[in-house]
């Protein structure tokens, strides 16, 4: 079942009338207003379980803001409906413990890949295929964080279900996997971890739709375990406004084509 009785998708709630072509996807519900504030003429459209969405403009071109919830499941939801009812570029900013010694607090990491150690790309595309970002909205994702003058790092990116797996793998009964993958991942060079990017890079691919990735640092637990400085940073609008300001430029490249 897609849709509701009047036509919009069952699970966000909104129809092609409702949104733009362009879409920001936080996680977090609370924060669709603070980044629909960057919009002109911002409102909010649709309130349904995870996903709330706020449309408005950007240089004159219709944009929205869904959030998804936590985790790979509820962002390939949303991906497909608003998919379906005309989007086509998406950006996903939200919030990641970073992992290099290099990675601190309040800065900014940009996805251009993500391990798929979460279970929902596992039911678009076999292991083998990569969760790869779209070249160009990666690409405007640093370019607006230098003109930011943010600091940003671009690389691969950890995906994973378990938050607590995470924080917490010595008290997991699959502990000794936990541990000694993050160890792989940390030699691998893997700057963060987070929850989305993996299933919205694989669901994208498949879509045929543009997607890219960009996180507020808020600490480094490999900083913590180290003795280095490691504050908790639970600003995001560093991170907003670069996805903010890489859109419009997608939107100006896209209208000069």
């Amino acid at each position: 079942m897609h849709y509701s009785e009047d036509n919009k998708q069952y699970h966000i709630g909104v129809d092609s009338e409702d949104i733009g072509k362009y879409v920001i996807l936080p996680g977090d519900p609370q924060r669709c207003e603070k980044i629909a504030a960057h919009f002109d003429d911002a409102k909010k459209v649709g309130d349904n379980r995870e996903y709330v969405t706020y449309t408005g403009y950007l240089n004159g071109e219709k944009v929205s803001v869904t959030s998804t919830g936590i985790g790979g499941p509820s962002a390939a939801i949303a991906m497909e409906e608003l998919t379906k009812i005309g989007a086509h570029t998406f950006i996903r900013i939200g919030t990641c413990g970073g992992m290099q010694e290099n990675i601190k607090s309040g800065d900014v990491v940009i996805a251009n890949a993500a391990i798929r150690a979460e279970g929902t790309s596992k039911e678009y595309a076999p292991i083998e295929f990569p969760a790869v970002s779209t070249f160009e909205v990666t690409n405007a994702l640093k370019n607006a964080s230098d003109k930011l003058n943010q600091t940003s790092h671009i690389g691969v990116v950890q995906c994973k279900d378990s938050f607590y797996g995470q924080h917490e793998p010595e008290k997991k009964p699959v502990s000794y996997e936990l541990e000694n993958k993050w160890q792989a991942w940390l030699k691998m060079g893997t700057l963060a971890s987070e929850m989305e990017s993996a299933a919205l890079f694989t669901v994208a691919n498949y879509l045929k739709v543009r997607v890219g990735s960009c996180f507020l640092v808020v600490a480094n637990q490999e900083r913590e375990k180290k003795g280095l400085e490691n504050p908790v940073v639970h600003d995001t609008e560093v991170a907003i406004k670069v996805a903010v300001e890489a859109l419009i430029e997608l939107i100006e490249k896209d209208k000069s084509k």
